[in-house]
């Protein structure tokens, strides 16, 4: 099973993550196929907060992928300025 979820990369109380398409099977900060986005919670702006490739998300949704609940909270805290399909 595929599913979209977090990669934390960054250090030690300054937390960076990486939106990415993964076997379930896989670490979270392992082996995965591909990166659609980013989120950093650190930053005030919300439009440079996070980024993700909404044709990415749908395609992959499309595929069977599933998302996590934290990319699912991510994406509809900006669903104002993206249409996606849930």
């Amino acid at each position: 099973m595929i599913k979209i979820r977090l990669s934390r990369k960054g250090s030690k109380k300054k937390p960076f993550y990486q939106i990415v398409v993964a076997d379930v099977r896989c670490p979270q900060n392992g082996k995965f196929i591909e990166k659609i986005g980013f989120y950093d919670p650190i930053l005030k702006n919300i439009q440079k907060k996070n980024f993700i490739k909404k044709d990415r998300v749908n395609f992959w949704k499309a595929q069977g992928a599933s998302l996590s609940k934290r990319v699912y909270n991510i994406i509809k805290n900006i669903k104002k300025n993206y249409d996606f399909n849930r």
